[in-house]
């Protein structure tokens, strides 16, 4: 893809026909001087004054005002880091996408931004996201609404909830493995289907086949339009996804008017929670909170997952030893399964290490959610130096679970690293903190539902595309 810059400059006036030469030297003359002040200003403007005697992470700003952007883009993002981290160490400075940023790289400094001193570091997202996800959605907050929504996020995803919904997940993969036969599948299209399917079980409970299938056209629109560019102007897909949005959000605030008239109507999933603590006369939830929080939810639940899955499938595609000693373990849990008569349950889930190590290592390897961001909050002291209020500071994730002093050989697939404890901090695919992800065992139990069928049913070699 291709991005072309129109710059409007005015046409040069005609030269006077007296003195060509004398115009064309002084109009490049005025040219160069008025660039020349324009490199000035955006130079003091880039270096930001820091107080006398604070020091600011070692690193480059690059360019003034476009910074390392174009090297981050044009460079593949590990080797982009990587080099930095050599040069300057586990804590850097760099300019990218508009913003002074500190990278973290280290085990010990990522908890401290998201742990330890959480209250210092907000979440940050582009405006489009939030305009498009909700700006009340939990991702976007932090203090005594993030704590609020956070609990009853967190009561909607417990093991003592979630493990009443194998069958229902059991349904949906059995409903799904059929449609896989005797056909090239684009795996992580697949995936996001299964994984969107669990998300709407997750967010609405038993759900109503009436009510899911508007819900669910609405949002593969508002999908669409996620990652393009935020241009909302007629026919682009910034503003079809906007269009999407608002007919999404009245949709679901037709459904909260329809369950929350009594708490049983407000049935079980997130939606459930949220309609619960509604009716609650202290602390209301508004409609516009409860549909931007289950629009999160969405989104979160069903994304990373699917990238997720499909790069489970990948690696046992590509490690036949790992995925024989997969299928060994699920076909006992299988052998029991019918000498009992029975389906998958919670406790069988519980039962597989080695596919629990394998999706481990998958969540190591591919790190899906190789950073985040966070703005600081005020003028912070992180580790002898001096970060700015207002800016970026980003735990690099993926440079941890591939950092060789912690993983040898980083790059080789290997669950079996897994068998030991791990040193403290060092696999976060989930993020830490009060900002980490309250879905993940649900993530992990839909992994587990499907490669338990998934290798019982069907014998190697898969035929799988594994397009982009």
């Amino acid at each position: 893809m291709q991005l072309q810059l129109f710059f409007p400059f005015p046409s040069p006036p005609p030269p006077l026909p007296q003195t060509p030469t004398l115009i064309n030297t002084s109009t490049l003359f005025s040219s160069f001087f008025f660039f020349f002040l324009v490199v000035l200003v955006l130079l003091s403007s880039h270096q930001r004054r820091q107080p006398k005697g604070k020091i600011l992470p070692p690193g480059s700003m690059g360019w003034p005002y476009i910074g390392e952007t174009l090297k981050f883009y044009t460079q593949n993002p590990d080797s982009f880091f990587a080099n930095r981290r050599r040069r300057y160490g586990d804590t850097f400075k760099t300019h990218i996408l508009g913003c002074p940023c500190v990278m973290i790289s280290s085990p010990e400094a990522a908890r401290i931004v998201l742990v330890t001193k959480a209250h210092l570091f907000k979440p940050t997202y582009p405006p489009s996201k939030e305009k498009m996800i909700g700006p009340e959605a939990l991702f976007f907050h932090q203090g005594a609404y993030h704590s609020r929504l956070k609990k009853l996020v967190l009561a909607a995803f417990l093991p003592s909830v979630i493990r009443g919904s194998v069958s229902e997940i059991e349904q949906i993969v059995l409903k799904f493995l059929p449609t896989w036969e005797n056909t090239t599948i684009n795996t992580l299209q697949e995936m996001k289907r299964y994984a969107f399917d669990v998300a709407m079980i997750s967010a609405f409970g038993h759900k109503r086949d009436s009510e899911m299938k508007g819900i669910k056209q609405l949002y593969h629109c508002l999908e669409k339009g996620y990652n393009s560019m935020p241009l909302d102007l007629p026919g682009t897909p910034f503003h079809k996804a906007m269009k999407a949005r608002k007919q999404l959000n009245e949709t679901l605030r037709r459904l909260i008017q329809e369950r929350g008239g009594n708490e049983k109507a407000g049935g079980g999933g997130l939606l459930g929670n949220l309609l619960r603590a509604k009716n609650h006369k202290v602390d209301q939830l508004s409609d516009s909170q409860i549909a931007d929080n289950v629009i999160g939810v969405i989104f979160a639940a069903h994304d990373t997952t699917a990238s997720v899955l499909t790069w489970v499938l990948k690696y046992l595609h590509d490690n036949r030893d790992i995925l024989e000693a997969v299928t060994r373990e699920q076909d006992g849990i299988q052998r029991k399964i019918i000498e009992e008569n029975r389906r998958l349950t919670w406790d069988d889930t519980r039962h597989m290490p080695l596919t629990t190590r394998v999706i481990q290592e998958t969540l190591r390897r591919a790190s899906i959610l190789s950073f985040t961001f966070r703005e600081a909050v005020e003028d912070v002291e992180f580790e002898g130096y001096y970060i700015p209020k207002g800016w970026k500071v980003l735990p690099l994730f993926r440079t941890i679970h591939h950092c060789a002093d912690f993983f040898p050989q980083p790059e080789k697939f290997d669950p079996s690293r897994f068998e030991v404890p791990l040193r403290p901090n060092t696999f976060i695919p989930f993020g830490n903190g009060v900002h980490s992800c309250p879905g993940s065992e649900l993530a992990k139990l839909e992994m587990l539902v499907l490669l338990h069928h998934l290798t019982t049913s069907y014998r190697y070699p898969f035929i799988l595309s594994f397009s982009p």
